[in-house]
């Protein structure tokens, strides 16, 4: 190959990454949403680093679970709604469409109160915040186009990475971290506890309609399998890294100086990474973390509850079409879920529903 050819070919295979990856990554930076995270801070700061173990072992029950999502799609080229109502009936398909919508509008409470929890840090009260992420969340589906909505939703959860340089700060002692791969605390029944909160949110209904919907939307050949298989182990490590990033941090914080304190909020977060951080580091760094967390959830599920009651009720849902007679009763159904979302956190209807939704 000539020196000429070498970078037109190297854009290919730019652009063909960008058209295949995304929607195994958005759905996995999805799961580590505001009330997983909180789950695993409070993971560190009562178990240490003996919560560390078993997120490594989620990572391949997560994977084979979209992956068969993958698979689904790429071969059927439908959405799960459909196929449920095709090969189980009418009744199946609405009762798995109303359940599916119901959890997203749960889902949005969580993510809803960790944008305000984060507006809250820094002062925002939450009748400005609520509102603008409202604004944001629907505004930003009618950018015309599955992939664009697709790269920023992507954007905004890397946002989660910043538990990284927390976890940097707080100097965890690796030779701790490698006692506690080797504990398995399984007779403590808080521990199991915790256990089963982290294991029972892994795999959720809307994951998984949502990635089969994405992948329809975006249209890739069979032959083109390999590429998102690729994309959903990469999400599924990456989701399960930030988890492990979490625990760390507060097992070297919290666990060490006031083993067992109550983490229940973004400002709980905040105040327990302070002291090896600083304050206004620590407020930031948690800030971005959880927002961007929650803001890429509440896309991903309302988007999986919107997609998957079009589906069942045979309504048009194609992101890549602009708003039109004939599939404005999709975007309406994602509008009205984070309306009622908003009215129901603002109205303070669920204060404390991160505690009861955390993993």
């Amino acid at each position: 190959m000539s020196a000429a050819a070498l970078p037109s070919a190297r854009v290919r295979s730019r652009g063909r990454l960008s058209a295949l990856w995304g929607p195994g990554l958005i759905v996995m930076l999805a799961d580590t949403d505001a009330g997983c995270l909180i789950t695993a801070a409070q993971s560190g700061a009562q178990w240490g680093y003996a919560m560390v173990l078993p997120q490594i072992a989620l990572i391949p029950i997560l994977f084979m679970v979209q992956e068969i999502t993958v698979r689904l799609g790429v071969v059927t080229g439908k959405g799960h709604g459909t196929l449920i109502r095709e090969h189980f009936g009418t009744g199946w398909a609405w009762f798995s469409g109303a359940t599916l919508f119901i959890s997203a509008i749960g889902a949005l409470l969580t993510e809803f109160v960790g944008v305000a929890g984060v507006g809250e840090l820094f002062g925002i009260p939450r009748t400005v915040t609520i509102p603008v992420a409202t604004a944001a969340l629907v505004g930003v589906c009618f950018t015309r186009g599955y992939a664009r909505v697709e790269r920023i939703g992507i954007v905004v959860g890397l946002g989660e990475l910043a538990f990284i340089p927390a976890m940097l700060l707080a100097h965890p002692r690796w030779s701790d971290l490698s006692h506690g791969l080797r504990q398995f605390p399984v007779h403590h029944a808080s521990y199991l506890f915790l256990l089963a909160a982290n294991i029972g949110a892994v795999v959720m209904p809307w994951m998984i309609f949502y990635q089969q919907s994405a992948i329809v939307d975006k249209g890739p050949r069979r032959d083109q399998l390999a590429d998102e298989r690729r994309d959903t182990a990469v999400g599924s490590v990456l989701t399960q890294v930030i988890m492990i990033v979490v625990v760390v941090a507060f097992a070297a914080t919290v666990f060490t100086t006031r083993r067992g304190a109550p983490l229940n909020s973004v400002a709980d977060l905040a105040h327990g990474l302070a002291p090896a951080t600083g304050t206004g580091v620590a407020d930031v760094l948690v800030g971005v973390a959880v927002l961007g967390g929650a803001l890429v959830a509440a896309l991903v599920v309302s988007l999986a509850g919107s997609w998957g009651l079009a589906e069942v009720l045979r309504w048009r849902h194609s992101l890549n079409e602009s708003l039109n007679r004939g599939n404005w009763k999709f975007y309406a159904v994602y509008i009205l879920a984070h309306v009622v979302g908003a009215v129901l956190v603002l109205a303070s209807v669920a204060p404390s529903v991160l505690r009861w939704t955390s993993r």
